[in-house]
């Protein structure tokens, strides 16, 4: 079990990501937890079960038989007009799948948090983001969050956002790289995090006999568009309420995360843009490279879904090369977050130089002469890093 030495409220100390991520949860008050452990998101689960059982966390835990019983039980939960939330990775995160669509569909508010993981086959516990790319299309809301910090506080950012876009939150730490790290994290108290989130009033109960409504009938093709729209309409309305939250959270713990899409300072005519654990050691280098002739700035992307395009063209307007650094691929066409970067730039008719690099599939090492390679190679060529101890060119593109 995780968690030996007792957590001080209010106070910063070095906590695994897993225990901030779950002493972040206890202060939200979900009144049901269903989870079923999967390597390795299982530390979050240990400890939200310890910290009930312990008495110091009043939620209905459920333990199921699987993914798919987990995340169909928080259906049931949130349809009742209640907080709940879940945790999972990769197969785990896939099984889900089915119900992931209804829960967004429904519009019914959840937060999972999901130590992101690499998909079979061949089997891989490590970490890249071959899960979440997988759910991308799903109408969930994805925050990716690169220190144990900034999930501590994505957490219960999370619950609001959700909330008041009534759509379900994904909260995204790399597994093992991320989820299983120390870090001096600040963990606030239950009374400070209350007053920020308030009290859940949900805009529709469903499972309510006094007010009775038929939810997930069949769709006919008169109707089912319409639905579909409607969930297109609360991703795009999402951007405004997750910038908004961060705005907010400023202001009452004195963080935040960028303007809560992007985290960006764009000083150099050369870019990178990632996602991730990856932008602390880019941060590193950022500052090693400046004023030389390898000098870019790095954009974070923390919201992939809804994809923050209007925030990321203005941040590029001035760039002329640019590297995309993926966890995941697409296979048959690039890596999922440089097809999104490249489709906007191409919306908006930007003509840049811009490649993509793909790295640490499966948590095979990124290494900092593998930064190194990529920042003076920004707009070259697309490369796979580190494959086989090479590095195999893929294609190279200019928008």
């Amino acid at each position: 079990m995780v968690g030996i030495k007792k957590v001080e409220y209010g106070k910063k100390q070095v906590l695994s990501t897993s225990d901030a991520i779950a002493y972040a949860v206890r202060f939200c008050e979900p009144k049901v937890t269903a989870v079923y452990p999967i390597t390795p998101q299982t530390w979050i689960a240990e400890k939200i079960t310890e910290l009930i059982n312990n008495g110091e966390m009043d939620s209905e835990l459920i333990l199921v038989e699987s993914e798919h019983s987990s995340c169909s039980a928080i259906l049931g939960a949130a349809a009742t007009g209640v907080r709940t939330f879940s945790a999972t990775s990769s197969q785990g995160l896939a099984l889900m799948n089915e119900v992931l669509h209804v829960l967004s569909g429904m519009r019914l508010p959840s937060v999972f948090a999901i130590a992101s993981r690499a998909l079979s086959s061949p089997i891989n516990i490590w970490a890249d983001h071959s899960d979440m790319m997988n759910s991308r299309d799903t109408s969930w809301i994805q925050l990716f969050c690169e220190s144990a910090q900034e999930a501590h506080d994505t957490i219960i950012q999370a619950y609001k956002i959700s909330e008041k876009a009534l759509l379900p939150v994904f909260v995204v730490v790399d597994g093992y790289t991320l989820s299983h790290v120390y870090e001096p994290v600040f963990i606030e108290t239950k009374q400070k995090v209350k007053s920020f989130i308030g009290d859940y009033k949900p805009t529709h109960a469903y499972l309510n006999p006094k007010k009775p409504m038929t939810q997930g009938p069949i769709g006919y093709p008169s109707e089912y568009m319409d639905f579909k729209l409607e969930q297109q309409r609360a991703m795009n309305k999402a951007l405004n309420v997750i910038k908004e939250t961060n705005r907010k959270f400023k202001i009452k713990f004195g963080r935040s995360y960028g303007n809560g899409l992007i985290d960006e300072r764009v000083r150099s005519k050369r870019v990178i843009i990632a996602m991730g654990s990856m932008c602390t050691t880019l941060r590193g280098l950022e500052k090693k490279y400046k004023k030389t002739k390898y000098e870019f700035s790095l954009i974070k992307i923390k919201s992939f879904r809804p994809f923050p395009k209007k925030e990321l063209l203005r941040a590029l307007s001035n760039a002329t090369d640019i590297a995309v650094i993926d966890r995941a691929m697409s296979y048959g066409n690039a890596g999922p977050l440089f097809i999104e970067v490249s489709s906007a730039l191409g919306e908006a008719g930007y003509r840049k130089r811009i490649n993509n690099f793909i790295v640490g599939l499966g948590g095979r090492e990124a290494r900092i002469k593998d930064f190194e390679f990529i920042i003076k190679n920004i707009g070259r060529e697309s490369y796979w890093i580190n494959v086989n101890g090479g590095k195999n060119i893929s294609f190279s593109a200019v928008i």
